[in-house]
Order: structure tokens, then C-alpha cells, then sequence
């Protein structure tokens, strides 16, 4: 067995057993989260859209480049605040004439109201990992209040940029005519289920 191969293979071993070890880091443990500042981490975080089609089928989109910060109090959920900026214009289905027709004046009108904001004003603990957010979204120029009911999926260390980091994902309902998007009402469906996955990294 030449000398090459011994160390090549120790490396990847030791490559393997510190991938193994960061990947054991990594907890749904509600215990383990440490409080403190984050920010938005973009590649790892979406926000989704479903709405009925005509009352055939359910109609899926999502957002992305999304950006903000969390400022998480593990302890004392309600001490944590949250504050998200989506570009609309990231608005992506599965057809892309359908994207631009999107981001036009009869929908989302990304021209003149090119994002939408969610902060928040409450939070409650509702279980051990899970909490309701309540929280005012800003969205086509008007602002409402919205609910999301959120869920820790886990914390631990990023293996791909040694970043600590946590994870949720978040679950809520709005009407799109509540903030004047009423196009094909009532044939394409007001109500809007949005699901929310979202990454945060630990700031210095």
C-alpha cells in the first residue's frame, strides 16, 4: 500500500469524521438555540405562496432573496424581534410568462411597490419549539396585521461557511384583496397560504 494513498485516505477520514461531528452539532433541542443578533440567510430561505386556480387545483410560488434580521431571545421568546424585506420582482412559478404577468400592475406591481415587509410585534411561545408571531405586513402599499404560527426545525453550526445558524419554517393565511390584489376574484381563490422556510446566521 503506497504512502499516497495512506494519506489521502487519513484525510478524508478526518474530512468524514469532521462533517460527522458537525453534523452531530446539529439539534432540534429548543434548549440549545442561543439568543442573539442574525441576519437573513438568502440562499436558504423562501417564501411560498399557494392559492386556489379557478377551484381545480391548488397554484404554487415561491420568493427568494430574501433579506432581514432576528434578534432571538431563546429564554423569553417574546423579547425577540423579526424583521423581513421580500423583493417582489423574485416572484418565480413554473411559467414564466406567468412571472412577468405577476410582477405587473394587475397583480403584485412590482414597479411601483417593488417590496413587501413583515415586522414584527408579539411573539408567543406556544410549545417547546413552536410560536405565533403576530406582526404587520406591508404588501402593494398596504399594511395589515398577519399571524404566523412558526416552528424550530434546528440550530447548530453551518458546515459550509462555519457560521452558527438556526431554523425555522412558518405557516399563515392572508387575503390578497385585503391588500388590494383582486384580479380574477372570486374565480382565482383570495385566500393565500403562505409557508415560510427561512435560515439565520449568528452576527458577530
Amino acid at each position: 500500500m503506497s504512502k499516497l494513498f495512506i494519506m489521502s485516505a487519513v484525510a478524508a477520514l478526518s474530512v468524514a469524521f469532521a462533517q460527522q461531528a458537525a453534523a452531530q452539532a446539529v439539534t432540534a433541542d429548543p434548549a440549545a438555540v442561543r439568543s442573539g443578533a442574525y441576519k437573513v440567510e438568502a440562499y436558504h430561505t423562501q417564501v411560498g405562496f399557494t392559492l386556489s386556480h379557478l377551484g381545480i387545483s391548488p397554484f404554487s410560488g415561491v420568493f427568494h432573496d430574501v433579506a432581514g434580521t432576528l434578534v432571538l431571545n431563546a429564554a423569553d421568546p417574546a423579547g425577540s424581534r423579526l424583521n423581513i424585506t421580500v423583493p417582489v420582482a423574485s416572484v418565480l412559478t413554473t411559467v414564466a410568462p406567468l412571472d412577468d404577468m405577476l410582477k405587473g400592475k394587475d397583480w403584485f406591481d412590482a414597479a411601483a411597490f417593488p417590496t413587501a415587509t413583515f415586522a414584527s410585534t408579539q411573539v408567543r411561545r406556544t410549545g417547546p419549539s413552536t410560536a405565533v408571531i403576530e406582526g404587520n405586513l406591508t404588501l402593494h402599499g398596504v399594511t395589515k396585521p398577519v399571524q404566523l404560527e412558526a416552528q424550530l426545525v434546528g440550530s447548530g453550526l453551518n458546515i459550509l461557511d462555519n457560521a452558527y445558524s438556526v431554523g425555522f419554517t412558518a405557516k399563515g393565511v392572508i387575503k390578497r384583496s385585503d391588500f388590494g390584489i383582486k384580479t380574477y376574484l372570486p374565480a382565482v381563490g383570495d385566500d393565500v397560504e403562505l409557508t415560510i422556510t427561512s435560515a439565520f446566521e449568528a452576527q458577530p
